[in-house]
């Protein structure tokens, strides 16, 4: 349970903070070889590390190393900005994000160099990771367990999680950028990574040349409260558009009642399921309760290829199979396991958001009433009670005002950032458009023709030329009436 707690989170003011006097870092890179990981094909790049003060505001702190890489552009003359991709989670590695997107990069690619920076406390730049024993992550959820594990987590970091703040991290991508001679950056930014990109631009505006926001956080918001209540509105769009769907309503006439009577009978008590291990393929105990169900239901909100198997996965449990959602919540966890560094997810969460809640304004009712329940709200604070707090720059939750070319774009199905923040986002940007994609989830990078619309966006720097009707033609996947897939 606390396994699918951690999955579920999976989402104070300090003066400015200045990176110490003294002369530009140079950055060598020699070649190697990138990959999102060890099933995945690699790809050549020029890579290198820095070393910068974990406290940039006292130069004889300990140092921590940043990864580097640099995939070159096509063209043998390429321009002097390139473009840098941020990572979400918070947590995730750019590098590996940007292995598994790499297609959808290439067209930006053709002109300008891609620069990857994993930020500090990710993939392979001084990462903030976590063990959690399997033996503490059965039965129900317990506030005491979780504060014991996260002070394990603590015990076990190799720097001061203090340090590993967005306000810090963008004035290390400042510092690459600077050391490798680019005029300016080009940035993407994808969940948290928005975050970043925002801050950045506030930070360097004469280093900012163009940015794209990818299911956007708006820095007025603090992520956790409304996890929950968007995550169930995400559920209640995706069965009326069952019902709208001849196929799928034939099929799962009751799937609204259905899915209500699974949460109402998992928090009465879990189940237990004899499963397959997606990994080692042994059959496997799962005891599978209201916390499995959440994080298997969540994550498969996130992207309409996944949204369409969800009538198919709920009837299926309703009817007594629970392998199929059990094996989703497994995979949940494996692929989010690899995927994020825990410490640094929760060097974000305890110092930009939970210090920042308003509990006059949070739902408490709605919490209540959705799925996923108040557990998720629950497990932030007791996360953050333990947690030490970091540095936020003074304006950082103040949206960003700018007239740097910026394009937003959102999914109307996105369960976590819908298209209204990506508007909170956008009140004080003088040059900004909004693109929403129709039945699409959370991250727009890969969908139809978006590739070839930001190589244009970046190109051209104007988003008045920007033909973006290509995208009312981007697939959205039918929903599943069985394991064979939708109906011809």
């Amino acid at each position: 349970m606390l396994r699918a707690v951690v999955v579920l989170c999976v989402i104070a003011s300090a003066n400015l903070l200045v990176a110490p006097p003294g002369h530009a870092q140079t950055l060598e890179l020699e070649p190697c070889r990138i990959t999102a990981g060890p099933a995945y094909p690699s790809i050549k790049a020029r890579c290198g590390n820095m070393l910068r003060p974990a406290n940039p505001a006292a130069p004889d702190s300990p140092d921590i190393t940043l990864r580097v890489a640099v995939v070159p552009a096509l063209n043998l003359s390429p321009a002097s900005d390139a473009v840098a991709p941020i990572a979400g989670g918070p947590g995730q590695s750019t590098v590996q994000f940007y292995a598994s997107y790499q297609q959808a990069f290439e067209p930006l690619r053709r002109n300008r160099d891609i620069l990857l920076v994993d930020q500090r406390g990710t993939g392979e730049s001084s990462a903030l990771d976590c063990d959690i024993d399997d033996e503490l992550i059965t039965g129900n959820y317990s506030a005491d367990i979780t504060r014991q594990v996260t002070e394990d987590c603590l015990a076990e970091l190799p720097h001061d999680p203090r340090f590993f703040t967005t306000s810090i991290a963008v004035t290390d991508l400042e510092a690459v950028r600077v050391a490798l001679g680019y005029s300016a950056l080009n940035l993407y930014g994808i969940s948290y990574g928005t975050r970043v990109a925002q801050h950045f631009a506030r930070r360097y505006p004469g280093a900012t040349r163009t940015v794209v926001l990818d299911g956007v956080v708006p820095p007025q918001v603090s992520l956790g409260p409304e996890i929950a209540t968007e995550s169930q509105r995400a559920v209640e769009q995706v069965f009326a558009r069952c019902a709208a769907d001849r196929a799928c309503h034939e099929r799962f006439p009751g799937v609204t009642a259905a899915f209500a009577r699974l949460v109402t009978t998992l928090r009465d008590a879990p189940v237990v399921v004899s499963a397959p291990h997606p990994n080692t393929g042994r059959v496997e105990e799962v005891t599978f309760g209201t916390g499995e169900f959440a994080a298997a239901v969540r994550l498969l909100l996130y992207d309409p290829n996944t949204v369409a198997l969800l009538p198919l996965l709920i009837h299926e449990a309703a009817n007594g199979n629970w392998v199929p959602l059990t094996s989703q919540y497994q995979m949940t966890v494996v692929s989010l396991g690899e995927a994020l560094s825990m410490g640094m997810h929760n060097a974000i969460m305890c110092s930009e958001d939970a210090p920042f809640y308003d509990r006059t304004t949070i739902d408490f009712t709605g919490l209540a009433a959705s799925y996923i329940g108040p557990v998720q709200l629950e497990a932030i604070d007791t996360i953050c009670s333990v947690w030490p707090a970091g540095p936020v720059d003074d304006e950082f939750k103040v949206p960003l005002a700018t007239a740097i070319p910026v394009l937003l774009l959102s999914g109307d199905a996105d369960p976590i950032t819908p298209p209204r923040y990506a508007e909170l986002a956008a009140v004080d940007l003088g040059n900004a458009r909004h693109l929403i994609g129709k039945g699409q989830g959370h991250g727009q990078l890969g969908v139809g023709c978006m590739p070839e619309l930001l190589e244009d966006f970046v190109a051209t720097a104007d988003l008045d030329a920007l033909d973006a009707s290509c995208l009312e033609r981007a697939f959205v996947m039918p929903f599943f009436v069985d394991f064979s897939g939708p109906q011809p």
